[in-house]
């Protein structure tokens, strides 16, 4: 089945991957009927989405207790670590949720996957 962009679906749902929330809103608001590529674009726009949110917030943790001396360091190595690690795994699901756009399935994320699911088959 083709998409709106003249793609297969399953290329268009992977290239609502590639740019994380960027590119998934972009093919929502593209895409009006290929309820596989809104799918991909809604679950890639909430789920990257998280992810910055989560690392601005530990990231202004991080400033906030910067003035303190030693809690400070230690606790901005610490949420260094998790914003690394963090950073690391969001391009792994990245790759993981683009692979499994091309090969037309749908892999739902938990609750971020089901909330998608039930917006695009409302």
């Amino acid at each position: 089945m083709k998409s709106i962009f003249g793609l297969p679906e399953n290329v268009a749902a992977a290239l609502s991957y590639i740019f994380g929330p960027f590119s998934g809103i972009a093919v929502l608001i593209m895409e009006r009927e290929n309820k596989f590529v809104r799918f991909h674009a809604l679950q890639s726009t909430l789920w990257f989405v998280l992810v910055m949110v989560l690392g601005w917030v530990l990231g202004f943790i991080s400033r906030i207790l910067s003035v303190i001396p030693l809690l400070g360091r230690l606790a901005g190595l610490g949420i260094g670590l998790i914003l690394s690690i963090g950073g690391f795994l969001a391009i792994v699901s990245l790759v993981f949720l683009m692979v499994m756009a091309a090969s037309g399935k749908t892999f739902k994320i938990p609750i971020i996957g089901d909330v998608a699911w039930s917006q695009v088959n409302k």
